[in-house]
């Protein structure tokens, strides 16, 4: 695999990752079209974690201070409880990747799959087109929204349905501000990508793909990672994101075509 091939992987993820159009599907769908019958795992772990790069960063306020909060122990503060709605939030997510990591893994050998996956993003981001502005007004997280958007994190591990529009989409039909909901979504991500490098790495590619490879597909990765996410955040606050679902249903409908 070339330094071109990665960087291009690179960008990919960076823009799908965080855009809810489903960056394991477009990763399926252009590792296929390269050639590489089999994913590299240890690629996208690679160009996973340049997203989580970004998404930390971008975060920093937030994160700097959950930290100091928890840290002082002081539990009434919004970011710590925010943080512990994240650990609660991640339980499901652990679950689901724990107890069906081989049959899921197994869908990002099937292109098809991808293109139906994406169909069915483009129907769930569509469904913000009707939420009223008076309805996403909540703006502190609940027991039944930090569990329901966890569950949602762990089923988008299937390829072609988006991570970021699953959770998003969920926290909102739950009442949540458009604003919040996109914040936890992407907080929710971070151990989730943490647990999935740990669980997926496998530094024994490393001679199989090349070290340079591996770099330029993170620092693409990140760098354009950071760019989406302003996008869509900035999307998200505006009431936009069904924008994304003809994108997903055109794409989507050509892959199952053509695959």
């Amino acid at each position: 695999m070339g330094n071109i091939e990665t960087i291009f992987l690179g960008i990919i993820q960076g823009l799908t990752e965080f855009l809810p159009v489903s960056s394991s599907g477009h990763l399926v769908f252009f590792q296929n079209l390269l050639g590489f019958i089999e994913p590299a795992l240890l690629l996208d772990c690679s160009l996973h974690f340049g997203t989580l790069i970004a998404v930390c960063l971008y975060f920093r306020s937030d994160l700097g201070k959950m930290i100091t909060q928890v840290w002082r122990l002081n539990f009434q503060d919004s970011h710590a409880s925010l943080l512990l709605w994240v650990i609660v939030g991640s339980v499901p997510t652990a679950l689901i990747g724990l107890i069906f990591k081989t049959p899921l893994e197994n869908l990002f050998g099937s292109v098809k799959v991808v293109g139906f996956m994406l169909v069915l993003t483009g129907i769930t981001v569509a469904l913000t087109r009707f939420l009223p502005d008076e309805y996403v007004t909540k703006k502190r997280i609940s027991l039944l929204v930090a569990l329901a958007v966890g569950t949602s994190q762990g089923l988008a591990i299937i390829p072609g349905i988006s991570r970021s529009g699953a959770t998003i989409v969920c926290a909102m039909l739950l009442g949540m501000d458009r604003e919040m909901a996109a914040r936890f979504s992407f907080l929710l991500s971070i151990p989730a990508i943490i647990g999935a490098l740990a669980i997926q790495i496998d530094v024994n590619q490393v001679e199989t793909i090349g070290l340079m490879p591996l770099l330029l597909g993170f620092v693409s990765a990140a760098l354009v990672g950071l760019i989406a996410l302003k996008l869509l955040m900035s999307m998200v606050k505006k009431g936009h994101l069904y924008y994304f679902a003809p994108y997903c249903w055109a794409l989507g409908v050509a892959i199952i075509i053509f695959s």
